[in-house]
């Protein structure tokens, strides 16, 4: 029987697919025949953009007969969970090989591999090209500015294919600004000479897992007692003054290294970086390494230190990935090298057990206070009990969103989900940890699986990787009991509520009062806006513009959506408290509801919204007659 087309013509008749390209070789776990020499020059800060030359020796089978090297320009970055490689930065690129030019060509399928055709003889490659990093947020994260300066390497080098990234050594050296200071987990080999530094030689995985941090302002802090391991606060500021932190600040950074080695029981590094850029023009960043982080804070860190604690729990969440998610690491997100796909199935162990910990050693250092902590915890509670799209989309599936939305704005977060792995993830070993206590009566907990899982190997910097039944076998070696079934309940199945039992069990209850808690307050003013999502359904900006908007909320309903902007409120000119008192005065049911003047681009209209249930603010309130276990969780270890 024939099959006809549209067109009257038999389908074999049709196109058919042409092959796609050769297979780029596979990653094998051998050593690279010699070591790629990286320079990168960092001074050119006007134009912002990253010098790079770097000389890749050749395998002596290439030397002798020529052929296709394949270079590969980092696509997975760890951390990130997704294919965010820069390679839309890259430019300039010219490849010799003994001065004169090799000619190269991208793959057509995967465009962060680039083939050169080396004829025989060619010892080596003489690499040049340049990075062309973001001048404005508009263009991507902004990496360069006046006063700092952050090198990530995985965005200026290319390196063999066919290799596992921990065989291919690197020596590195980096030039920057004339008298400027850096912080890494990098250790140079020689003193800097004329502004360039150069690095120990290590594996290249090693290299892109240590960033540097460099800067006109610039301060290093030692955090531990003489003897111990290193572990240092490295500060860059866009200003001098905001590096000012007190000996009483300093103290709650030490008291977090102390707190972590108390919880897991030993390290897994020989030193230890904290980056931390106090900044409004470099962009954010909170990113893990083995033995150092990328964090940056508000500029008031140190200055404005009773008005910043909302962002006090960043330093001690990265600093928890040294154990979760740089040493021991979801086996599907480990990889051999940066072009490898990952998965991400174990996020809600890697970020959510993370995020708890972090909460939890911001507290029990004194970074946040026990009532800041209860009322951060408040928030994650309110928002993920009341998010709509938990009704369809179990938050197992959320641990695929760094790939599916590559992070980008989502115009309904609240229906979406987006990664909501990190903060229920939260609740769900709040909840694992009070249920531990409770069967213990409370001889043992979450400490306890810490400890023994990310404790193991004392000094070993070998990533150890785990799965599903490893989890669940650990936390049956803490207390007998069906772990498997406890955690697919609450990862892989909708529901209408978050698992908020951990709540309950610690002493407390999640109940709504008309007064915003100081946490609330302060993150208002950290991020310069109003916060309505459990009113009238938004989060609104100080110049009016909604920035949320809650999926089938009284805002939802009315019409409304994310970037448009309240221009007038009740007759007039938006203010954000004007806007909370007409919530208050509408409360009762026979005032007038709501209106509002709002703009989407070129086009105004009015918008009712007939709410009456006044301003709702989350808290947590003591279970009359309760132990207080919550409270007990955040006590420091002795």
């Amino acid at each position: 029987m024939s099959v006809w087309t549209i067109s009257g013509a038999l389908a074999s008749e049709g196109p058919q697919p042409l092959p796609l390209p050769p297979q780029i070789p596979a990653a094998k776990d051998i050593a690279y025949p010699g070591t790629v020499e990286l320079v990168v020059t960092a001074t050119d800060l006007d134009r912002h953009v990253l010098k790079v030359s770097e000389r890749v020796p050749l395998p002596s089978s290439v030397t002798e007969k020529g052929g296709d090297v394949v270079l590969l320009y980092p696509a997975w970055l760890p951390g990130h969970h997704s294919p965010g490689g820069p390679i839309s930065e890259l430019a300039g690129i010219g490849i010799k090989s003994g001065g004169k030019p090799v000619p190269w060509v991208r793959d057509t399928v995967n465009v962060n591999t680039f083939h050169i055709a080396a004829p025989a003889g060619t010892k080596e490659l003489e690499l040049s090209f340049q990075i062309l990093t973001p001048i404005t947020p508009r263009e991507g994260r902004v990496v360069m500015t006046p006063e700092i300066v952050n090198v990530q390497w995985n965005m200026v080098a290319l390196y063999p294919a066919g290799y596992f990234t921990r065989d291919i050594p690197y020596s590195v050296k980096l030039t920057l600004p004339h008298g400027w200071h850096y912080g890494t987990a990098l250790r140079a080999s020689q003193a800097p000479v004329e502004d360039t530094v150069t690095f120990e030689t290590v594996p290249f995985n090693t290299l892109v897992d240590s960033p540097v941090f460099a800067g006109q302002f610039f301060r290093k802090i030692d955090l531990n007692r003489s003897g111990e391991t290193p572990v240092a606060l490295n500060v860059v500021a866009d200003r001098p003054e905001w590096l000012a932190a007190t000996e009483a600040q300093i103290s709650l950074h030490r008291a977090l290294v102390m707190q972590a080695g108390l919880l897991f029981g030993t390290h897994h590094y020989d030193h230890y970086d904290f980056l931390l850029a106090l900044t409004k023009e470099l962009g954010g960043i909170g990113l893990e390494h083995h033995r150092s982080s990328e964090n940056s804070g508000p500029e008031g860190y140190f200055t404005k230190w009773d008005k910043t604690f909302p962002v006090k729990d960043l330093l001690a969440h990265e600093y928890t990935h040294s154990w979760n998610g740089k040493f021991r690491r979801p086996a599907d997100l480990w990889a051999p090298d940066f072009n490898t796909p990952q998965r991400g199935s174990m996020l809600w162990v890697y970020e959510g057990q993370t995020q708890y910990w972090g909460y939890v050693l911001a507290a029990r250092s004194g970074l946040m206070t026990p009532a800041q902590t209860l009322d951060a915890i408040a928030m994650v509670a309110a928002v993920y009990d009341r998010r709509s799209g938990r009704t369809w989309r179990p938050l197992a599936d959320t641990t695929n969103d760094p790939i599916i939305a590559q992070r980008a704005p989502l115009s309904w977060r609240s229906w979406q989900r987006s990664e909501d792995y990190y903060s229920e993830g939260q609740l769900i070993w709040l909840d694992a940890d009070t249920l531990i206590r409770e069967k213990t009566g409370g001889q043992k907990s979450l400490n306890n699986f810490a400890k023994t899982f990310f404790g193991v190997d004392p000094g070993s910097y070998v990533t150890r990787t785990y799965t599903f039944d490893d989890v669940v076998s650990a936390l049956n070696g803490i207390v007998t009991y069906d772990w498997a079934s406890f955690l697919h309940d609450r990862l892989d199945r909708p529901s209408v509520h978050a698992p908020l039992d951990g709540l309950k069990r610690g002493g407390y209850r999640l109940v709504w009062t008309e007064e915003a808690s100081p946490y609330l307050k302060a993150a208002e003013a950290l991020k310069k806006a109003r916060n309505f999502d459990f009113s009238l359904g938004f989060t609104v900006d100080s110049k009016g513009v909604l920035t949320n908007v809650e999926w089938d909320s009284p805002a939802w309903n009315a019409g409304l959506a994310v970037d448009e902007t309240i221009v007038a409120v009740n007759g007039m000119a938006f203010d954000g408290d004007d806007l909370a008192d007409a919530v208050k005065e509408a409360k009762v049911p026979a005032k007038d509801p709501l209106t509002l003047l709002v703009r989407t681009r070129d086009r105004f209209r009015t918008v009712v919204i007939p709410y009456h249930l006044g301003l709702r603010y989350p808290h947590l309130e003591r279970v009359a007659g309760s132990a207080d276990v919550l409270g007990t969780i955040l006590m420091p270890l002795k």
